[in-house]
């Protein structure tokens, strides 16, 4: 063994040693549908007049640590409770973290419960923050097994347990009902985190309901919104819960670039949903497509992605990328989405390049 191989035997986590790293594929060159991105960019006036307030930045300045500008127009734009405020977060990835560091008992090994399969990041960052994780498999026709949801609950007590709303790779809503029933199974010792990151495409939320419970948590980002490159995520709860978790947010997390283009972005925040309203107007025009071939299963989506099933998911994405079209082979993550591949909803021309490609690697 090598003195390196020494070294991180002796320093490094065992767990994290055997973790696989987070992989993002290269889309250089390939129409990208494997992110959920927002396609559009702003328009380009609005691109100039951003360009000016970057440029007069004060990049030799640590950001205002209060973030008190970018937060008051989260506020006030995009639907946070009179009363309530947000703490930021670099993208939800960081928002997520901050949560399970701050839920990481140290008497007492504590636990995250979610659904499964939903965002890989709750297990990881359950993992790496030390706490056990617990996935309770949807059911077959990917809605909540809420019995095996609340069995979970009262067995294993958890500290956090994450509810993705829509979720992520399914694309579907958890009915309403069965996420108070969660939330209120937590009362007293868990907190219920409501992942709204597909927000703007769902047009369903809780942050109105914050004020009735006061172990809800719900998380957002802007990324889906049409800011990905900036890194934005913001969390809102009961104001005595929200600062004790900003006690484990990093000063300076967000950096000035990122606040100065979220609040210009927000103060064009129309032109963003305009934006969302197409994609969702292209996700109904691709659900229909995708709908009228042979041997394919479409299920309903309310975000900006589509699950679908198709009979070999790895040849169906091996041609796709031979005609140069990346989307998302989401069939090893669990058995309930065997075959299945998730499609980001894009420009109507990059939507009707990618029903052209599929439809040829189906036929083939």
């Amino acid at each position: 063994m090598s003195a390196i191989d020494t070294l991180i035997n002796s320093t490094i986590r065992s767990d994290v040693r055997a973790a696989a790293g987070y992989h993002v594929a290269d889309a250089s060159g390939f129409i990208k549908l494997d992110a959920m991105e927002n396609p559009y960019q702003l328009p380009h006036h609005l691109r100039n007049d951003l360009a000016q307030r970057l440029a007069d930045v004060a990049l030799n300045r640590y950001p205002v640590a209060s973030y008190s500008t970018v937060k008051q127009r989260i506020n006030d734009k995009l639907g946070v409770p009179a009363g309530y405020d947000v703490i930021l977060g670099n993208g939800s990835d960081e928002l997520i973290s901050i949560l399970c560091m701050a839920c990481a008992t140290q008497h007492r090994r504590s636990t995250v419960l979610a659904p499964t399969p939903s965002f890989v990041m709750y297990q990881r960052s359950a993992q790496f923050a030390g706490m056990d994780y617990v996935g309770v498999p949807l059911k077959a026709d990917l809605t909540l097994d809420l019995p095996a949801m609340l069995a979970a609950i009262a067995q294993h007590k958890p500290s956090l347990v994450f509810l993705s709303y829509p979720n992520n790779p399914t694309g579907n809503l958890f009915a309403e009902d069965d996420m108070v029933a969660i939330i209120q199974a937590l009362d007293g010792f868990g907190l219920a985190v409501v992942d709204e990151a597909y927000e703007p495409f769902a047009q369903q939320t809780f942050m109105h309901r914050l004020p009735e419970f006061d172990n809800l948590v719900v998380m957002r980002t802007v990324s889906k919104l049409g800011l990905a490159g900036i890194r934005l995520g913001y969390l809102s709860a009961a104001p005595q819960l929200l600062a004790e978790l900003d006690k484990v947010r990093p000063p300076y997390n967000i950096n000035v670039l990122t606040q100065v283009a979220a609040e210009f972005a927000l103060d064009h925040v129309a032109v963003l949903n305009r934006q969302a309203a197409n994609l969702r107007a292209a996700r109904a025009d691709l659900t229909a497509a995708l709908a009228r071939i042979p041997g394919v299963e479409v299920f309903p989506s309310a975000a900006n992605f589509i699950l679908i099933r198709v009979p070999d998911s790895d040849d169906a994405y091996a041609k796709l990328l031979s005609r140069k079209v990346l989307v998302k082979n989401v069939s090893k993550m669990h058995s309930v989405l065997t075959n299945c591949l998730r499609i980001t909803v894009s420009t109507p021309e990059e939507n009707s390049t990618f029903l052209d490609a599929f439809a040829a690697s189906q036929a083939a």
